[in-house]
């Protein structure tokens, strides 16, 4: 029978460099609904503002309950790895589908490529080949999610304080700690199985029963430069959920490091001798008052610079910017790399979030390879195009398609 996998020609190229061949592909999906005292809660605890517990635990619950049905799928497919994972989620006829697609992979020399367990990864090949010659073994699959809302309560405080210019300090602390949360808790996952690292970080926000929810994905990994003198590599048999004992003293700086680069740039600053130190992000909420909106209100009916609105957003960013600074300054790091800002308005608000990865040099840190072969930089056509999506857009996340159902 023909070999059925979600794997794409320059995957398959990439995995062969590093001893893998394609598996089958797998999935695993769950149908979830909130309940009318999980909903009654939920809007019980919004008015307040911040995390709506019920809502985080209800697509939580979903989220790993279909990760572990794809699990299972995989170890009856057998091979040494999963990899690509997806975990995505859609609403229909008042329920949420959660779904995971992957593609297994086998090994006839496991240890020969470094693999000690059997592992999940949310790194596609591509991604993979470039994660293995950085010296960063894949554990699992993992992911830290958070169900959050402004309030009712903070929306009477911030329209208050709305009238007036300048940061809106109530939303900037709920944005905060919203987005620290998701961090802390992927960061958690990683260590409960003995990574030092979670790499590849994918961050995204989407609307849900009424809230919001942000969610990072990624892939607990190990690297050796990241430990201190103790570490045991694990010759345990293979096997998905076990992971190795690590020592207590391994961790540098002290928890599992964090990243949100693309495993390519990643690929590029290990080669110069960079490895990452953690994902910092700031998030700050400005309003431009009722006196500087009807300035610029008048000032867009001529031509020219709006001054308010570009003295308020140049100080918004300079200001989410020096959050992550003072993060990075905090750790240690060398640098901040990859920074991002993302702009969102909400109504009278805007909202600017800086994002970037805290990195630090080490004399002794470089990649297997001297080069990243083209096949781990280039990018398939997508050949299928809809305006729906299917599961086969889910396996194609590698290609650069929407992965969802």
């Amino acid at each position: 029978m023909p070999n059925m996998t979600g794997l794409s020609g320059n995957e398959i190229y990439c995995l062969n460099l590093k001893g893998f061949t394609p598996g089958e592909l797998v999935i695993g999906n769950s149908v979830f609904s909130m309940g009318f005292l999980g909903s009654l809660a939920a809007v019980g605890r919004g008015f307040m503002g911040g995390e709506v517990p019920q809502i985080t635990s209800v697509i939580h619950d979903g989220r790993l309950q279909s990760y572990r049905r794809m699990v299972t799928e995989a170890e009856q497919r057998g091979g040494v790895g999963v990899t690509g994972v997806t975990n995505e989620l859609r609403t229909f006829h008042g329920s949420t589908e959660f779904l995971s697609v992957a593609s297994t992979i086998h090994s006839t020399n496991p240890a020969a490529a470094g693999i000690h367990r059997k592992f999940t990864t949310s790194a596609d090949g591509q991604e993979l080949y470039c994660q293995l010659d950085c010296g960063f073994t894949p554990l699992q699959f993992v992911f830290g999610n958070i169900a959050y809302s402004i309030g009712a309560g903070g929306g009477i405080i911030g329209s208050l304080k709305a009238m007036g210019r300048g940061e809106i300090k109530e939303f900037s602390d709920v944005f905060n700690r919203t987005r620290h949360l998701a961090l802390e808790r992927i960061v958690s996952e990683a260590r409960q199985v003995g990574g030092n690292a979670v790499i590849g970080i994918e961050t995204r926000t989407m609307r849900f029963q009424g809230v919001h929810e942000m969610l990072m994905l990624g892939t607990a990994s190990h690297h050796p430069g990241l430990a201190v003198a103790g570490m045991q590599q694990s010759g345990a048999a293979l096997n998905y959920q076990s992971a190795p004992a690590a020592d207590p003293h391994a961790a540098y700086p002290g928890q599992p490091v964090s990243s949100d680069l693309t495993n390519e740039e990643m690929w590029n600053l290990v080669h110069i001798g960079y490895l990452p130190m953690k994902l910092v992000l700031g998030t700050a909420v400005y309003s431009l008052g009722i006196v500087g909106g009807f300035k610029a209100l008048f000032a867009s009916f001529s031509r020219g610079e709006i001054s308010p609105l570009t003295s308020l957003i140049y100080d918004a960013r300079e200001h989410a910017i020096g959050l992550i600074r003072d993060e990075a300054t905090a750790i240690g790091a060398d640098d901040v790399v990859g920074i991002k800002i993302h702009i969102h308005e909400h109504n009278n608000l805007l909202e600017f979030m800086a994002i970037g990865t805290a990195v630090k040099r080490f004399s002794n840190v470089t990649t297997v390879s001297k080069t990243l072969p083209p096949q781990a930089i280039m990018k398939d056509k997508d050949t299928w195009v809809s305006a729906g999506h299917g599961i086969a857009a889910a396996a194609a996340r590698s290609r650069g398609a929407t992965a969802g159902v």
